[in-house]
């Protein structure tokens, strides 16, 4: 799969069939709609492509309006975003950099200098609910006359139901706010897992008696607490653990989150490397304590609550196995 930053220069331009949108967590609606641009860009012998944004657009104007709550919270990184764009068939991915510049194209110049010019569209799809160009003035009807006068065809999806609720992003972003991590599969048809590369931290974990990886986190993720988890990248098999994910509010106040992982049992050095953290339970919200100790008293017990659940997990596959 080939990532630009921007449009692609002359060189890098083909006909495609695109879809447009932030695409965060590549949900069972998003797949849906990435599965009907694969099948259209193979039936017309071109590429599949997806225009996505960074930062996201409702992020960009909660940041320049100096009230970053009406951001909405990350569901993926922009690595495991693109990972789940290119296991969707998708051929070249626009990452947009959503500036002031990007949100002042008027409707119709987005569809001349991006669609026309820039990416040389044939056949796109959008949802039902598509807006676009300055003030989101632009709706799917005006785009789809567009098409006509430039020579691409527009389809719609309509909404993905998961039994009578709507699939999307704030759902599953509702599911992981509250550690509903069943819920967030069946949303998007996979476990939720985090990855990215393991770096050097301030080593308190190691001072405590419970070190562990450490994940950067750019944005401000979906959820927070500590959690049961296994971690893939590190052996043959994923490994069980129990993380942190959140702004550490005992030991640091820059506001600044990360994903610290206690990998049980497990001493070898792994900086560099990618892993991926897959979440399998809620143990509780994260807490500031009064001291290093009461602090440490607190990771042992999540460590044991974490080893029981995956003592309860195997006990279960056992007793299914004899049936």
């Amino acid at each position: 799969m080939k990532v630009f930053r921007g449009l692609p220069n002359d060189r890098a331009r083909a006909p495609c069939a695109l879809t447009i949108g932030n695409f965060d967590g590549v949900h069972r609606g998003h797949q849906a709609l990435l599965a009907r641009v694969r099948e259209n860009a193979s039936r017309l012998g071109i590429e599949a492509a997806v225009m996505t944004f960074e930062p996201h657009p409702r992020e960009f104007f909660a940041r320049r309006s100096g009230d970053m709550s009406k951001a909405p919270k990350r569901i993926a990184n922009l690595r495991d975003k693109l990972q789940s764009l290119e296991s969707a068939g998708i051929d070249r991915v626009i990452v947009e950099h959503f500036n002031t510049q990007f949100a002042a194209i008027a409707p119709d110049d987005f569809t001349s200098r991006v669609l026309v010019d820039g990416l040389h569209v044939k056949w796109l799809m959008v949802g039902d609910d598509f807006c676009y160009g300055a003030r989101r003035a632009g709706t799917v009807a005006m785009l789809k006359e567009a098409g006509a006068r430039h020579g691409f065809q527009v389809e719609t999806l309509p909404t993905v139901l998961l039994g009578a609720q709507r699939v999307s992003s704030s759902a599953v972003r509702a599911a992981l706010a509250g550690g509903d991590f069943a819920q967030t599969r069946e949303l998007l048809g996979h476990s939720y897992k985090i990855s990215g590369h393991v770096i050097h931290g301030a080593k308190l974990g190691r001072t405590l008696g419970f070190p562990t990886l450490n994940l950067r986190v750019a944005h401000r993720p979906a959820l927070a607490g500590i959690f049961v988890v296994q971690v893939h990248g590190l052996a043959d098999q994923p490994l069980p653990a129990v993380a942190s994910l959140g702004v550490r509010p005992t030991v640091d106040d820059s506001g600044r989150v990360l994903l610290e992982v206690h990998v049980f049992d497990f001493n070898a050095s792994c900086y560099g490397k990618v892993v991926q953290v897959e979440f399998l339970a809620k143990l509780r919200d994260e807490e500031k304590y009064t001291d290093l100790a009461t602090l440490t008293e607190a990771i042992a017990r999540d460590g044991e609550q974490a080893r029981a659940w995956f003592r309860r997990r195997a006990g279960a596959l056992t007793a299914t196995d004899r049936i």
